[in-house]
């Protein structure tokens, strides 16, 4: 069995919201099909960031596959309202949900029409949630603690890439932090095939040509 197809998924949390209509048609002329949005609620992680009227004000201005990380402690307090602004993809944290109320959480996302997707943070082993993930249509393991764009890539994660790709072929796997030119080689190599870039695709002088080289695959010898 094939996995999924390479995306790259520039993270809105590094654009400029001063012009963010702007931002996601130049994401779309880059040639993205999908962009990432973390919403923060400064509990779960040490940062706040925006809510569903925002989405809603992504929705109106693009046709974008809008992937939306609730990083929060409550997350299904929220979810359909992210779901109603128009969020096509919502992923929660195992770690605010907690192993006996996953299953749960599992059906309430499925319940709002989104795709759901589960997060792990580093020092969550994501196998323990292997039961979990086979009802999922996509898995993120953070490459960095969440909170802040810009950190560096935290390598100890790659073990837990591996066994998720080895159980699960096709399903698709997100990394979301300290993902770039040099760190893309390897998380693919790895089995993962949604790779979320902030810092370094809006940095980058020629995002379209980021986009082009990640999603081809073809990186040489790592």
């Amino acid at each position: 069995m094939s996995q999924s197809p390479i995306i790259v998924l520039p993270s809105l949390l590094s654009c400029d919201f001063a012009r963010l209509a702007d931002e996601l048609a130049a994401c779309a002329a880059a040639g993205a099909s999908q962009v990432h949005v973390d919403v923060m609620d400064a509990h779960f992680v040490p940062n706040l960031t925006l809510g569903p009227l925002l989405v809603e004000a992504m929705r109106r201005s693009t046709d974008l596959v809008l992937d939306v990380h609730l990083m929060m402690t409550d997350p299904l307090r929220y979810a359909q309202s992210f779901r109603d602004a128009g969020a096509d993809a919502i992923t929660v944290h195992v770690e605010a949900v907690g192993p006996r109320a996953i299953d749960d959480a599992i059906s309430q996302l499925r319940s709002t029409g989104a795709a759901t997707g589960l997060a792990f943070n580093p020092d969550t082993d994501p196998c323990m949630w292997f039961d979990a993930l086979a009802q999922v249509d996509q898995c993120m393991l953070m490459t960095v603690y969440p909170g802040f764009g810009g950190q560096a890539f935290i390598p100890a994660v790659r073990p837990r890439i591996r066994a998720v790709r080895e159980r699960f072929p096709q399903l698709p796997i997100m990394v979301d932090g300290g993902i770039d030119r040099s760190t893309i080689p390897l998380v693919v190599a790895d089995g993962a095939t949604r790779l979320v870039c902030g810092s370094a695709y809006f940095k980058d002088p020629d995002p379209a040509a980021l986009i082009r080289w990640a999603q081809a695959g073809e990186y040489g010898d790592v």
